[in-house]
């Protein structure tokens, strides 16, 4: 099969999704590999590393003229061109927060697999999980820098210092960024509030940190009276697939101290505080009420080294898969891949995406079979 990797065009991504030893074991199993000319330069990976794994050089065009494209995120305007029939696309989709992306796979017909909804054999989502870790542990160094008055911030230093008390983090979600991000903001001597719906999952992070992380059954009332006196909110919300229900509503921004910071890691998935805008790497955040709103659809990106070996370390066997049998066999082997076909021949194939975007949901198998 011809594997193509194109560089990354959206602003601040500077990931890639394969590795020159990703490369190598794919040219091992017989697939020729284009990789367009500097789509790894970000991540630290130079095209000759790519040549020296076996993989060819080329253009955008020649990376898109392939069987299985490879990619970090989801297809940008300017790519749309690139999609056709015969083309299947591996990689982050997040379609209920980007319909548009979701309009032109469809006109098009490609055949397209999400890293998000992906499942592993207990059920868990093996290809969000190191992005998600990634993100969540990059939250709390985010929120302290934009704490800074320098940055516009109420001037807090996240662990405080003798006598004077630490900011006060509030994370909303105990899934892998929750967790990531509270152990993360603990460790810099914050004082950290987990609130969450599931209290197995409280019970867990209480027994690991033995109350250095407080830990909250989440309703309304809990998160309007924590959020109002937080130095920093990090959104963690996640429906696999779907839109991230809104947690945090204006009204609870507005009642934020001034300087206040909200990092909201859901906001590829359309976000969970009401007042969060998508922003990218060179202009991260927005005022709202007099609180600061990062809201970077594609986090990991600022750390692009470790984030490219973190993803492509979880991705690559389903790619291999894809690539040695074909994507209908792949699928027909592998039910938790199967579960990250999104997109086939012009229909959406994942219930939760079909009900986010308001369209019906087509059977993928029976799809790829005729």
């Amino acid at each position: 099969m011809r594997v193509g990797v194109p560089a990354e065009v959206k602003p601040g991504e500077n990931r890639v999704a394969l590795t020159p030893d990703g490369a190598r074991e794919l040219v091992a199993h017989g697939h020729r590999v284009v990789v367009e000319r500097g789509a790894g330069q970000g991540s630290a990976l130079d095209d000759e590393a790519f040549a020296a794994a076996g993989a060819e050089l080329g253009s955008a065009e020649d990376a898109w003229s392939t069987d299985l494209v490879l990619k970090v995120k989801e297809p940008q305007p300017e790519e749309f061109a690139y999609l056709r029939p015969d083309l299947v696309l591996f990689t982050f989709l997040h379609l209920a927060a980007y319909p548009a992306v979701a309009d032109a796979l469809l006109e098009a017909g490609t055949t397209a697999l999400a890293y998000e909804t992906v499942r592993g054999p207990s059920g868990s989502l093996p290809l969000l999980a190191p992005m998600s870790e990634v993100a969540g542990r990059l939250a709390p160094q985010v929120g302290a820098t934009f704490l800074e008055r320098g940055h516009g911030g109420r001037g807090v230093l996240l662990g405080g210092a003798p006598g004077v008390r630490p900011a006060r983090v509030v994370v909303i979600g105990a899934g892998t960024v929750g967790l990531n991000a509270a152990w993360i903001a603990q460790g810099m001597e914050a004082e950290v509030v987990l609130v969450d719906r599931d209290i197995d999952r409280l019970r867990l992070v209480d027994q690991i940190h033995r109350g250095r992380i407080m830990t909250l059954a989440s309703n309304r009332a809990v998160i309007e009276r924590w959020v109002a006196d937080a130095d920093l909110v990090i959104g963690a919300v996640l429906v696999p697939g779907g839109r991230a229900p809104v947690v945090v509503t204006e009204d609870m921004v507005r009642a934020m101290k001034p300087g206040s910071v909200v990092v909201d890691v859901a906001v590829d998935q359309g976000g969970c505080v009401a007042t969060t805008v998508e922003t990218t790497h060179d202009h991260p955040v927005v005022e709202r009420f007099g609180v600061l709103h990062y809201g970077v659809g594609n986090m990991p990106a600022a750390v692009p080294h470790t984030s490219t070996y973190a993803l492509t370390n979880a991705t690559f066997p389903f790619a291999l898969a894809v690539a040695d049998a074909g994507v209908r066999q792949a699928v027909a082997h592998d039910a938790g891949l199967a579960a990250g076909l999104t997109v086939v021949a012009g229909n959406v194939t994942n219930p939760t995406v079909a009900e986010a975007l308001g369209r019906p949901v087509a059977d993928a198998r029976a799809l790829l079979e005729g």
